[in-house]
């Protein structure tokens, strides 16, 4: 049974492109993995994504229409299943053609105005600047609209023509021999790129395509809480279409840099402090820097042992979409003095006598983990590096 495509993205059948687009643009925003990290959304997406690139090609769209599926069979990677195409018969589409007479199936002109791509852009910050959010202005060299025929692509009051060799069809037949016989194929006409129309005269600046190569200037805001690998759009700033149609989106990813003192985990931050043996026995007040707040100070307990973490709700990276704050943790390297006058051993070893309790009280003695110092082990847990 052929699947419901319309069914998916939530439409009517005869809904237009600019319909079947913000439709799917709507689910993606939920279902997307890197919003919605459920296992049955994520599956969903593959298939809202699948539905959308069939209804958007126009001949997979018409086998749909015709109660086909152009997803079935073996071979695919979508997680639908196989097309028709390369079947050894040409397609479905030509097998359709053969049986109800070629022109009846035909495709049609495409028009010659088409929406534009979208473009991605990648951009480097830092930790501070994902935590405070920042505007960026960026250079990008993008198609525009032709700024001579304001997307017409023909020059002066000219105007597009049919195509002789099509006879305005955008498509030209020819009859192949197959397995099932004589069979009537369609594909693109080489002269007008399937348009239907050719321009005799065409526009001097953009030779009849309607857009021209440019460099523009974009203002970007990020906002803050952003991390690594999240991207922000900016709706229509991306490619402008062919025959001037409406641009695409610019999409910029970031890139956030590694920090040298916090460690980031999604939004709560960790950092190392060296902390004197004697301070971490007697307790202390260490004051760090933090991204957010400037200084800010750090209590040390009283009997603090080596890898305890202190931790400071609040005081962590904001989350991009609540605003909400994660938390920042201290984790303590207590320091072992390595060199001691007569008088620091003298001390120590009155100490040791009046502890000697505290030597029986030891059950085992663990190794100290390898691999360099607890930053980083702080950064090989949370960053994998």
């Amino acid at each position: 049974m052929a699947r419901d495509y319309y069914g998916l993205l939530g439409v009517s059948k005869g809904a237009s492109d600019s319909e079947l687009k913000r439709a799917y643009r709507k689910l993606a925003r939920e279902l997307h993995p890197d919003v919605n990290p459920d296992e049955a959304a994520q599956a969903q997406f593959k298939e809202v994504t699948a539905a959308y690139e069939v209804l958007s090609d126009p001949e997979k769209r018409r086998i749909v229409d015709l109660g086909g599926d152009p997803l079935e069979g073996a071979g695919a990677g979508n997680g639908f299943g196989g097309g028709f195409g390369g079947a050894g018969f040409g397609g479905l589409g030509d097998v359709f053609e053969a049986f109800f007479g070629g022109g009846g199936g035909a495709r049609g002109p495409v028009g010659r105005v088409r929406p534009g791509s979208d473009s991605l852009l990648r951009m480097r910050l830092d930790l501070a600047e994902c935590a405070t959010g920042v505007t960026k202005h960026v250079t990008v060299d993008t198609a525009i609209l032709c700024d001579v025929c304001q997307g017409k692509g023909t020059h002066g009051n000219s105007t597009p023509a049919t195509c002789d060799t099509c006879h305005g069809q955008g498509e030209v037949q020819s009859v192949q021999r197959s397995l099932l016989g004589q069979v009537m194929t369609s594909r693109p006409c080489p002269v007008c790129a399937g348009v239907g129309e050719v321009i005799p005269d065409p526009c001097h600046r953009c030779g009849g395509d309607g857009r021209v190569r440019a460099r523009r200037e974009i203002s970007v805001k990020i906002p803050p809480g952003v991390g690594d690998g999240m991207r922000v759009r900016l709706a229509a700033q991306g490619e402008v279409g062919p025959g001037g149609g409406p641009a695409g989106d610019l999409h910029v990813e970031v890139h956030e840099q590694p920090h040298d003192i916090f460690v980031r985990d999604n939004d709560d931050l960790h950092f190392s402090i060296s902390v004197p043996m004697v301070d971490a026995a007697l307790g202390t007040k260490v004051s760090v820097d933090a991204i957010l707040d400037g200084p800010t100070e750090i209590v040390v307990a009283p009997g603090t042992q080596p890898g305890s973490v202190t931790t400071l709700r609040g005081h962590g990276m904001p989350n991009v979409r609540s605003g909400a704050r994660g938390d920042l943790h201290a984790h303590i390297d207590v320091v072992v003095p390595s060199r001691l006058d007569s008088h620091d051993t003298e001390l120590l070893q009155k100490l040791k006598e009046h502890r000697a309790r505290d030597v029986a009280e030891v059950k085992s003695t663990h190794a100290a983990p390898s691999g360099g110092g607890l930053f980083s082990r702080l950064r090989e847990t949370f960053t994998g590096r």
